[in-house]
């Protein structure tokens, strides 16, 4: 499958308002793995930069006034884009502003149409109801490094965000170690001789003591908690 993990900064909150896009940063992963790939411009807004914009990512309009305009890279950006699971922290602002640019070229186009969208705010909040689930808030709970991230930058806040969504989304396997994956190859290894007919008869049936039952509830407990699907055992019948 492929994914680009894609950030934008703006002159402003508000496309009512006439705000514009000024940066686009986008990375993309394939199979959840990185290409190396990645998509990074500049855009003159022709438009002022509101203060408070300016403060988060400090991108002044003298800055970008010999950077090129929307319509002068919305064609090489929609052929990064094209096809692609776009993810975006808080997709509904980004989106909105990319419709937005698109809709005052020629060609009437929507981000939606082209590509898949997928919110990681919307994921981080269902993962963990009720607590901080912005950018940095998810870095520091992921334990992802965003210390260069002193201000807003397209770019390197979609280099952020591709990690961040990648733990975020990692499900059961987050839990085990190196150390268990080696058991785990050494157990896929291992040779397992069936029992025949006549010897099946002869099975016991060992059944766990209250102290096992409550360890591997605790386990449950973990597994249910990385993963959204939940742990497949409790999934299971067991008869």
């Amino acid at each position: 499958m492929r994914q680009i993990v894609l950030d934008t900064e703006t002159t402003g909150l508000e496309t009512s308002a006439g705000h514009r896009i000024i940066e686009i940063g986008a990375v993309e992963l394939l199979d959840r793995k990185f290409t190396g790939r990645q998509y990074h411009k500049y855009v003159n807004p022709e438009r002022d930069i509101d203060d408070g914009a300016f403060e988060v990512h400090g991108l002044s309009r003298e800055f970008l006034s010999d950077k090129p305009t929307f319509a002068g890279i919305a064609e090489e950006l929609l052929d990064f884009l094209m096809g692609a699971d776009l993810v975006i922290h808080n997709a509904p602002f980004d989106v909105a502003f990319l419709d937005y640019e698109l809709s005052m070229l020629p060609e009437k186009r929507t981000i939606g149409a082209m590509c898949g969208i997928t919110d990681s705010l919307a994921i981080a909040r269902h993962k963990h109801p009720g607590q901080k689930n912005s950018l940095d808030a998810l870095c520091r709970r992921y334990g992802v490094d965003n210390s260069a991230r002193t201000l807003h930058g397209a770019l390197l806040d979609a280099e952020i965000l591709a990690d961040v969504y990648l733990l975020l989304t990692g499900g059961q396997t987050a839990l085990f170690s190196a150390e268990s994956d080696d058991d785990g190859k050494r157990a896929e290894r291992a040779v397992v001789r069936l029992p025949s007919m006549g010897e099946r008869a002869e099975l016991r049936v060992i059944r766990a003591d209250p102290d096992e039952l409550r360890e591997h509830s605790v386990w449950l407990n973990e597994l249910d908690a990385a993963s959204e699907a939940g742990s497949l055992w409790r999934n299971i019948m067991v008869d």
